[in-house]
């Protein structure tokens, strides 16, 4: 069953009796201070009360100060752009000074505290000078009162005249070129001649090795693919110490032993094998020279790498 809402504000006579009864003791509460008056304390207590908040509070301002205070004895020292009375050094005395040269102790009686002379000690060591009296305004941190005060007795000497030391003369020697037996030198020594390669070098060692070995400087010019001009620029440093050749014996060589050597081609070959075929052996080197495809130009190539033993 559904209940009306105006049930809920509905009440018996003793119910209303009651809520008057309530409301009336919550007036009375409320209403009673307004009506009845506290006595107050007496004039002698509330005095002394005031007396000591007032000395409670003085008390917590003392403190404050003197914390203030030593947390400030701590901090560093002021920086030297800004001004604050009172705490300029004294000034001791006042004479003519060079700044290029006065030492922290001379700026400390001109009156200059111990971060301006740090900063100007700290520029000198640098390397940094002062040319003119105007340069010691630049310095950063120094108040023109100070500048002013101390630039009358700014005397800057002369710079000195540098004198370039004359160097001894030194008379450099040049080593004398290495000089390298053809008959003994590998590639690596040909290869340390100018304008000589590694294929170069290859193709001199190759070609002695053909020969037999060098008789002459001039056979190194000889080889395949040597320019003059290079051979002409290497042949100073060229030397060709006597050494046992290998000898080819033309009376037991066929025709394909003879034509290896590079001066014996295949047709001279053939023409020295067919000779002592038809003449026999030979008896001595001089012989060749009757075989008509021998001139004495070849004859003179030939002859010391031939023999008949």
């Amino acid at each position: 069953m559904e209940s009306n809402w105006k049930d809920y504000f509905a009440f018996t006579k003793k119910e209303r009796a009651g809520i008057l009864m309530l409301l009336g003791l919550i007036a009375a509460g409320i209403m009673g201070p307004y009506f009845f008056d506290t006595p107050d304390p007496q004039p002698e207590i509330r005095v002394e009360a005031i007396r000591l908040q007032q000395a409670q509070h003085e008390q917590a301002a003392d403190d404050q100060f003197r914390h203030v205070a030593g947390s400030r004895s701590q901090q560093p020292a002021f920086k030297e752009g800004y001004y604050k009375p009172g705490r300029e050094p004294a000034v001791t005395a006042l004479f003519p000074f060079d700044p290029n040269t006065l030492d922290a102790a001379g700026w400390k009686k001109l009156g200059l505290n111990d971060r301006m002379i740090g900063t100007i000690q700290h520029y000198k060591a640098k390397g940094g000078q002062f040319r003119k009296p105007a340069d010691l305004q630049r310095m950063y941190g120094l108040r023109k009162t100070d500048f002013d005060r101390l630039a009358p007795f700014i005397k800057i000497a002369a710079p000195s005249p540098f004198v370039y030391a004359a160097r001894p003369r030194v008379k450099y020697v040049k080593a004398p070129p290495v000089i390298i037996d053809i008959n003994q030198a590998d590639t690596t020594a040909f290869i340390a001649l100018p304008g000589i390669g590694s294929r170069l070098a290859s193709r001199i060692v190759n070609f002695r090795t053909k020969l037999g070995g060098f008789v002459s400087v001039q056979q190194v010019g000889e080889t395949f693919g040597l320019p003059d001009s290079t051979f002409q620029l290497i042949r100073p440093r060229l030397q060709c110490a006597p050494v046992a050749l290998q000898k080819i014996n033309i009376n037991t060589a066929d025709a394909n032993t003879l034509k290896q050597h590079p001066y014996i081609r295949w047709n001279i070959a053939n023409a020295i094998v067919q000779y002592r075929q038809q003449h026999g052996i030979f008896h001595s080197q001089e012989e060749l020279q009757q075989i008509v495809l021998i001139t004495p130009e070849l004859y003179q190539k030939i002859a010391a790498y031939v023999t008949v033993e």
